[in-house]
């Protein structure tokens, strides 16, 4: 028996998927800022595609959290939520620091270009190369623990992760210190000091942690600015 015809796809996956990309980087880094409205219409103009593809990725961004229906028209994007933040982060550092302590065993030697291209992004002013290398750097040492399973647990809460790391970039006073842990902890992994490197991992996202929401809170209750910005010095 012959089987029934698929159905014709209409929308490229990979011209969504890059939509997706490009609205959660902006998203993440702060280009479009919590609160902020957008529109289909405004969306395709200005990414120069047709509204299709669009619709499909601010469904996948609604199911992610990441925009709301906006009142009347259009969508809005998400408010960074502190207790979601912490949430977040309190996943991610059992997932990092496992992968850390598993990486050491093993006495993984993490490339020092991770380092150095860190370094360099945290002096620039670019928000998404800071998150873009801060990710390279924990994928890295996903890959060294040899576990498949930590990064797609990982992945599964990737997007509200590098919306943290967008938030928490963006406050100057932590590029350099960010990376001054990153090398400790590849230091630790290099050596093989297992309990060492997952002490410095799940420590190193417990201060993530806290400065995001410390500074949320600060900003709800109207002391502090919200980190939302974009491109800060």
């Amino acid at each position: 028996m012959k089987p029934a015809p698929l159905l014709k796809l209409h929308v490229a996956p990979d011209l969504v998927d890059q939509v997706y990309q490009a609205l959660l980087g902006a998203i993440s880094d702060g280009s479009l800022a919590p609160g902020a409205r957008i529109t289909q219409e405004e969306l395709a103009q200005q990414l120069a595609v047709s509204r299709q593809p669009v619709l499909q990725a601010l469904r996948l961004l609604k199911q992610d959290g990441l925009v709301l229906d906006a009142p009347g028209r259009g969508v809005q994007v998400a408010p960074l939520d502190a207790s979601g933040i912490a949430a977040v982060y309190q996943v991610r550092g059992a997932l990092d620091g496992l992968a850390a302590r598993l990486a050491a065993q093993r006495g993984q030697r993490l490339d020092p270009k991770l380092i150095e291209r860190g370094r360099k992004a945290a002096g620039g002013r670019s928000v998404q190369a800071m998150i873009d290398a801060d990710i390279a750097f924990h994928n890295a040492v996903y890959a060294a623990s040899n576990n498949p399973l930590i990064p797609r647990s990982a992945h599964l809460h990737w997007a509200h992760i590098r919306r943290a790391m967008g938030a928490s970039l963006q406050a100057a006073a932590l590029r350099d210190s960010v990376w001054d842990e990153h090398e400790a902890i590849a230091q630790a992994i290099a050596a093989g000091h297992a309990e060492h490197a997952e002490q410095l991992m799940r420590e190193h996202a417990a201060r993530a942690s806290e400065h995001i929401t410390r500074h949320l809170d600060a900003a709800t209750h109207g002391d502090g600015v919200p980190l939302a910005q974009g491109d800060t010095a």
